[in-house]
């Protein structure tokens, strides 16, 4: 089809799809990452990371790369990510809304995360504002992971997509962290509606249920 065919050529010929294959990344987003963490710097010094919606595992190969073999970084993902083999990179298949992969995550990290990460995005249905709302509800409960994980002084890199409840939500996240900014990196495709919350210093840390 003439649109499959297009697509394809646009896919080909966009900068970050090129430099992701160059880099060894398995996907481009490693770039908006890094453009995250070259703004903000949270994975500087970080040596505990949780990374939501981390297949195919770009997120992954950035944080291994920036926290060093002495830390550690676990993906969770509906789906297997196919092994990277690196030595400070664990994965997890299982479902952010369910208790059950929280507390899997709490076993790993009793003392608490330094930063958590949230690609997560929902099965685009095509119909703007139930994508937008499926996109919402990830987005808490990355929230609602970070509250019972991260340590006092630790950061959260949240997805969204922009649209009505976004304005909601950013008030939610501002009665949990004391600093919150909502940017789009330069690798976001320009006509996509995502953006990201990037947030530090809980207000307070949820206990585990």
């Amino acid at each position: 089809m003439p649109s499959s065919r297009r697509w394809l050529t646009e896919r080909l010929n966009e900068p970050y799809y090129r430099m992701a294959k160059e880099r060894g990344y398995r996907s481009r987003a490693a770039f908006k990452l890094i453009q995250l963490d070259e703004k903000f710097g949270f994975l500087r010094g970080a040596k505990s990371v949780v990374d939501l919606g981390s297949a195919p595992g770009g997120w992954l190969q950035v944080a291994s790369e920036r926290i060093g073999g002495d830390g550690l970084i676990v993906g969770v993902d509906r789906r297997p990510i196919p092994p990277l083999e690196l030595e400070n990179v664990k994965t997890i298949v299982g479902d952010v809304r369910e208790d059950e992969t929280m507390r899997l995550l709490c076993d790993l990290f009793r003392e608490g995360v330094d930063v958590l990460l949230s690609d997560l995005s929902p099965e685009v249905s095509g119909i703007w504002e139930v994508d937008q709302s499926r996109q919402i509800e990830l987005a808490r409960a990355a929230l609602r992971m970070a509250r019972g994980l991260l340590r006092g002084d630790g950061w959260a890199v949240i997805k969204v997509f922009q649209g009505a409840d976004l304005e909601e939500f950013i008030r939610e996240v501002r009665g949990s962290f004391k600093y919150v900014r909502v940017v789009k990196p330069q690798a976001s495709r320009k006509r996509s509606a995502e953006a990201y919350i990037v947030a530090r210093g809980l207000r307070s840390r949820d206990a585990p249920s």
